[in-house]
């Protein structure tokens, strides 16, 4: 799913204090766990780095909990999770793209492309619409309309199992 893909109800309950918070919607899906309704809503910050301390996550979950209540937009009882996108953050808005090229992404289409839905390799640039990725030495461009999900894949390096910190 991806920021498109947003219900306009969900978008207008919640986007406005999202807002207010100084931070950006990427991404709501209301998923279901052993019969419960979990509404997921992922924030960014306006810089796109995903770094949102938790205290200010806590906030806008209270603020979008309440809008979400005065609104009246779910049909039953729900578990609310706010988060941010994390190491392996999701790519919902064009400008994710943008930031995330030269790094490796997976990505699920909503229809099958030259057989195959899903693709896995270096995002290689963003243009016009249409995202190129390198999948095993051969470039594939989709065009962005036909991505039904997508996620950078964190690059993990020494540094970040250094005990002290130090690279």
């Amino acid at each position: 799913m991806v920021y498109r893909d947003i219900p306009e109800e969900l978008r207008k309950a919640i986007e406005p204090v999202v807002t207010e918070h100084g931070l950006e919607l990427m991404d709501v899906q209301t998923v279901r766990d052993r019969g419960q309704a979990i509404l997921r809503v992922t924030l960014d910050n306006t810089s796109g780095d995903g770094r949102i301390p938790v205290d200010h996550l806590a906030r806008a979950s209270r603020e979008i909990e309440s809008s979400l209540d005065a609104a009246d937009v779910m049909e039953t009882a729900y578990r609310l999770e706010v988060s941010s996108p994390g190491l392996d953050r999701m790519l919902a808005r064009e400008k994710d793209f943008t930031a995330a090229c030269g790094s490796g992404i997976r990505l699920t289409t909503r229809r099958p492309l030259d057989g195959r839905r899903r693709f896995s390799g270096q995002l290689v640039a963003y243009t016009d619409r249409t995202v190129k990725v390198n999948v095993d030495g051969q470039d594939v461009e989709i065009p962005f309309d036909d991505i039904e999900k997508a996620n950078s894949v964190y690059a993990f390096s020494s540094a970040d199992f250094q005990i002290d910190g130090s690279a």
